[in-house]
């Protein structure tokens, strides 16, 4: 605990230092409100997490974690400024703003909300939960007495999509396209909402805004890279890595986003060359669970089953849901339930499948699940058993 504190101790003075030192350092006709600021950093960050989504760096469970803590922060931060006068400073503020938070943000996030965030036996996830929903009500207020708040509604849908309430985010974006009809940014996060609720599926009315989003823009980054994945999800494999490709001048070149672009640009142009998805027949099996853990299964909890490659990246290559109470379950996992552009199950030659009880119905693994794996097996093998018989710790 002692340790805890100082290392908190320490963040602060540096932030506060960071913090102080371009602000205490003014220039006239130079000033930028601590709300325009926060929002810059934060669009920033946002550009940042869709990039490593679309580079296939995030699992979509994690980009979708990312974005909640990163609304959160935001929205304590308009809060706290509603009423307040604006207050000038140089042009290096927001800057070093931007480069103080990311620094700060692991610390902000224990501390934030309740002394208690840092006794081991408080429910950590439970508080901040209920203090951004509390945020998110106070914002949704705020909006029925200024409706024509574009940025408002765009906040609250971006709020509502991080809590996983989609409905209620694709209602809010609706309404800030209603008032920004050519922000191309809203578009595609509007669209990558509207395919949450209509079973993670872009075809239809998300892929027509994202057309319309890269009419207005053809340089938005998460735009292009849902464009990608539509195309991909299609088989138009030339499409997809034409869409990808453009999004290289518009991360650094020698950066991570660039290199995992790349790789999903020359795994789309190998699939068109080949012209052979569709030929592969993926893995089939089947899930059961022991006879010593059945009566743990309860009536709403959720298997996931997933593949993940031998020798490759983490991230799992193809993921089906179903419900624990079909347990036996067969199952069937091809390219065509891949969790990202450019992560085809035909592409790694041994896999690993994973079955999880989740009682959360989280993609997360939390102690209490229930879980088991098969050997290492060929990416269309047949027949394949997994027991599940072990406990999350």
């Amino acid at each position: 605990m002692i340790l805890f504190w100082a290392i908190g101790s320490a963040l602060a003075v540096l932030a506060l230092f960071l913090l102080l030192r371009p602000l205490l350092a003014r220039r006239a006709g130079a000033g930028v409100s601590r709300k325009s600021a926060n929002i810059a950093i934060y669009r920033d960050q946002s550009r940042e997490l869709d990039a490593d989504l679309a580079a296939g760096k995030l699992a979509l469970a994690d980009h979708r974690h990312a974005r909640s803590e990163l609304e959160s922060r935001l929205l304590e931060d308009v809060d706290a400024a509603q009423g307040a006068a604006p207050k000038h400073g140089g042009r290096g503020a927001a800057l070093l703003v931007g480069i103080a938070v990311p620094a700060c943000a692991l610390a902000i996030y224990l501390l934030i909300g309740s002394p208690r965030a840092v006794d081991p036996r408080a429910d950590h996830h439970a508080g901040s939960v209920a203090q951004i929903e509390a945020m998110v009500q106070r914002l949704a207020e705020r909006l029925r007495e200024n409706a024509e708040d574009a940025d408002g509604w765009k906040m609250l849908g971006r709020s509502y999509a991080a809590l996983g309430r989609f409905p209620q985010a694709v209602d809010a974006y609706a309404k800030a396209a209603a008032r920004a009809p050519r922000d191309a940014q809203l578009l595609a996060d509007f669209a990558d909402a509207l395919a949450m609720t209509r079973g993670q599926k872009l075809q239809g009315e998300p892929e027509q805004l994202i057309r319309r989003a890269l009419e207005i823009d053809p340089q938005n980054l998460k735009a292009l890279a849902l464009a990608g994945t539509v195309a991909f999800e299609r088989r138009e494999f030339k499409l997809a890595a034409d869409y990808w490709q453009r999004m290289l001048p518009l991360v650094p070149a020698d950066s991570e986003d660039a290199r995992g672009i790349r790789e999903n640009v020359e795994e789309a142009r190998k699939l068109a060359g080949a012209g052979d998805i569709g030929q592969h027949a993926g893995i089939r099996g089947t899930v059961r669970i022991s006879a010593k853990l059945k009566d743990r299964l309860g009536a709403d909890d959720v298997v996931f089953i997933y593949a993940r490659a031998v020798e490759g990246p983490a991230m799992p290559l193809a993921v089906l849901r179903r419900r624990a109470q079909e347990l036996p379950v067969e199952f069937a996992l091809d390219d065509s339930m891949a969790m990202a552009a450019g992560m085809a199950l035909s592409a790694h030659p041994r896999v690993v499948i994973t079955a999880r009880v989740s009682r959360s119905g989280s993609a997360k693994p939390e102690p209490g699940d229930l879980q088991g794996a098969s050997k290492p097996t060929a990416n269309d093998a047949k027949g394949v058993e997994v027991v599940i018989d072990a406990v999350v710790r």
